[in-house]
């Protein structure tokens, strides 16, 4: 490794050396962005993909669902889904079909999750319950559906049975709806922005108060002794 060593007469010229290896440096990396090699004539007329068959396509839908139908019948194409909670503060209001029942619903329902997913149940592990009035829901859900299900004996005639084509339609979920009476606005005095603000304080200093009462406590009864 060679290493060369310039000895410049003033700082003049060393500042010119050094403007000069910065321009030779810019010129050549400005030469490799502008011998780029652009490719605008890709023929995309040849590769237009249309989709003229979307009729056809819901045909076949139809035809590939029915066929199933009546392969797995009297079982219903679809599982059953639980009642869940929309996310998020906007949607929450909501309710929609969740992934599956936790396995704590499934429990309180008499069932396990295994024999379960053989009847047409679907169960999530992942999920968990945090709200009482939905697990009640989705359990109280879990019962009526039992009650309306003939399972068949692996072995033997099985008994005849209307087939239900979809355990969706057949257990609907329904949006719940509260009928608010229309009253006069009355003022209390009351601010709710004040009252937020209070809750969030109440909140946010819940430790520090308490360390503080216990503190406090503590320095009251080494005064005792």
């Amino acid at each position: 490794m060679t290493i060369a060593l310039v000895c410049f007469e003033d700082n003049l010229s060393f500042l010119l050396t050094i403007l000069k290896i910065i321009q030779m440096n810019y010129i050549s990396h400005f030469q490799e962005f502008t011998n780029l090699k652009n490719h605008f004539r890709k023929h995309w007329q040849e590769r237009v993909k249309v989709h003229f068959d979307q009729a056809g396509k819901k045909v076949s839908r139809r035809n590939a669902r029915a066929a199933r139908a009546a392969k797995i019948a009297p079982r219903p194409l679809d599982l059953l889904r639980p009642v869940v909670r929309a996310p998020t503060v906007k949607y929450n209001r909501k309710v929609r079909a969740g992934r599956g029942f936790t396995l704590a619903e499934v429990k309180a329902a008499g069932l396990t999750a295994a024999y379960a997913r053989t009847i047409g149940i679907a169960v999530d592990h992942r999920r968990q319950n945090r709200n009482q009035e939905i697990f009640d829901a989705n359990v109280q859900r879990l019962k009526e559906y039992q009650s309306k299900i003939i399972v068949f004996p692996r072995n033997g005639k099985a008994p005849e049975a209307e087939q239900v084509l979809s355990a969706a339609a057949t257990f609907p979920i329904a949006q719940p709806t509260t009928d608010v009476e229309a009253r006069a606005v009355q003022d209390n005095g009351e601010s709710a922005f004040r009252t937020l603000r209070l809750a969030r304080s109440e909140k946010r200093y819940r430790g520090v108060r308490e360390k503080r009462a216990r503190d406090k406590a503590e320095a009251e009864a080494e005064k005792k002794k």
